[in-house]
């Protein structure tokens, strides 16, 4: 028999949807783009035909409808691997668990889940206003740890990085999780880069960013410039890729993550237009799904 899950462990609101995100199933498609700013949600569904559904708590902005013909959901999930644990879980809750009987469904539906999100290079032919797609989220936050995960994980890389950059072990321990080919497939073209994505759980420190405080390896951002694994390298930094992609292969789900690079770590340049590019990453990412 299926145990029921606590009350305190899948919290439901009122009205039965789950608690942070306020979505009951009928809300979200089976297919979902996740962004980070609350206020990218409509700069996405500006395009879109129709829209059926809208709802916010918090910094978890939703909103459902149709892209020639296509059903899609845009949620915001703010900043951060902690919050990729919070969205990821309660969406697959969504569709894979029973709300009134709160017992997991023996038959899983997955979901196809496409990050849409802005980045800084760190290569130097990584240029500002070019795209990157993930095909590996390289974790430097541990969230992916308080599950059971080592059947994900690229153990080769993730190794041969700790081994390179001579990783302080008083942090947590770095993880690679691959991105689905399938959604790499679908969406990659010439006018993208593939790469490793480097995830961190801050902006400033963990990316070695420094204003009044020294960091613990002022020199760790040059020694992943150098990192190089069978042709892998390191090509940006942002705070969700690795953790999405984390969650979601444990969970059951695809997901890619789109990255519209808006600043060059290594030349110290930043876009001139960076909404401008994201617009662009939003038009080409919307019709690579539809095409």
């Amino acid at each position: 028999m299926t145990k029921r899950i606590a009350e305190s462990e899948l919290i439901l609101n009122p009205d039965g949807s789950v608690y942070h995100l306020k979505l009951r199933p009928e809300n979200i498609a089976n297919t979902i783009i996740t962004v980070g700013d609350q206020a990218r949600v409509s700069q996405v569904t500006r395009y879109f035909d129709t829209i059926d559904f809208s709802t916010q708590k918090r910094e978890f902005k939703t909103e459902t409808g149709s892209y020639k013909g296509k059903r899609i959901t845009v949620i915001s999930t703010g900043i951060g691997p902690d919050n990729i644990d919070i969205v990821f879980n309660e969406l697959d809750a969504l569709v894979n668990i029973d709300l009134e009987t709160r017992t997991a469904k023996e038959e899983q539906t997955p979901l196809d889940f496409i990050r849409i999100g802005t980045s800084g290079s760190i290569q130097q032919d990584i240029p500002v206003d070019s795209f990157v797609i993930s095909e590996y989220g390289l974790g430097l936050d541990g969230m992916i740890y308080s599950y059971h995960c080592d059947h994900i994980l690229e153990k080769d890389i993730d190794e041969a990085f700790i081994k390179h950059v001579t990783w302080n072990d008083r942090k947590a321990k770095p993880y690679v999780v691959k991105c689905s080919p399938k959604l790499r497939d679908q969406l990659k073209s010439n006018k993208t880069f593939l790469g490793c994505t480097a995830t961190a759980d801050g902006f400033y420190g963990p990316q070695g960013r420094i204003l009044r405080l020294p960091i613990q390896d002022n020199r760790l951002n040059n020694k992943m410039d150098d990192f190089n694994y069978q042709g892998i390298r390191i090509t940006n930094f942002e705070m969700e890729t690795a953790a999405i992609y984390g969650m979601s292969k444990l969970l059951g789900h695809n997901a890619l993550s789109m990255n519209a690079i808006i600043a060059n770590r290594a030349n110290g340049n930043f876009s001139k237009a960076p909404r401008l590019v994201v617009e662009k990453l939003i038009r080409y990412t919307l019709n690579k799904l539809v095409a």
